[in-house]
């Protein structure tokens, strides 16, 4: 009976070590469950982060390659203004040279073949400065803009409207929309307003 005790004593040990264990299992279950939650929730949350920050670093190279498009853009409109500001004086003094001539029909047959050379000179010069979208300014009657007119003096036109351009003195000139030279203007004083010192 020696050997029946023993194993039942070993029985009970192991009946007790199972149930030590199990209970280990069950008070351990749940810090482990929350372990696992709270691993997940860190995850979940760095996981969101980087999905966050994907999305800035997405817009941002976005905002960036429209940026880069737009200069290419404005570069290619407007890489011929240089070129176009120094052609300016060439057409000046063309349309100077055709002015000259204007009142003098009876001066003679050159003047008039050289009037009637240099007007196909300018007419040929003004249409290639349009076909590269070079466009005058002649704004007589226009309201004065700052952005496009530059006033040389204020003078009295009653006919006009105050502030109206009334004279060019020298066209400007527009590339693509955007002023390469304003044009030199005498703008309408209105009645009644006071006399500007224009030498000061």
């Amino acid at each position: 009976m020696n050997t029946d005790e023993n194993r039942n004593e070993q029985v009970d040990e192991l009946k007790e070590a199972a149930e030590a264990t199990v209970e280990e299992a069950q008070t351990g279950e749940p810090e482990a469950e929350q372990n696992e939650v709270s691993e997940l929730d860190a995850l979940s949350a760095q996981l969101q982060d980087s999905q966050e920050q994907m999305l800035r670093l997405q817009a941002e190279m976005q905002n960036v390659r429209r940026r880069a498009e737009m200069d290419v853009e404005k570069a290619h409109k407007f890489a011929l203004e240089k070129f176009v500001k120094e052609l300016l004086p060439v057409a000046d003094s063309l349309e100077k040279a055709v002015e000259s001539t204007e009142g003098h029909e009876d001066a003679g047959e050159l003047v008039a073949s050289i009037r009637q050379g240099v007007e196909m000179t300018l007419s040929l010069f003004v249409s290639s400065l349009k076909k590269f979208n070079v466009e005058p300014l002649n704004p007589v009657g226009e309201p004065f803009d700052p952005q496009q007119h530059e006033a040389m003096s204020m003078v009295p036109a009653p006919d006009a409207e105050p502030n109206s351009v009334v004279a060019v003195v020298q066209k400007g000139y527009l590339l693509n929309g955007r002023v390469v030279r304003p044009a030199m203007v005498m703008v309408a004083k209105a009645q009644g307003a006071p006399k500007i010192d224009e030498q000061a």
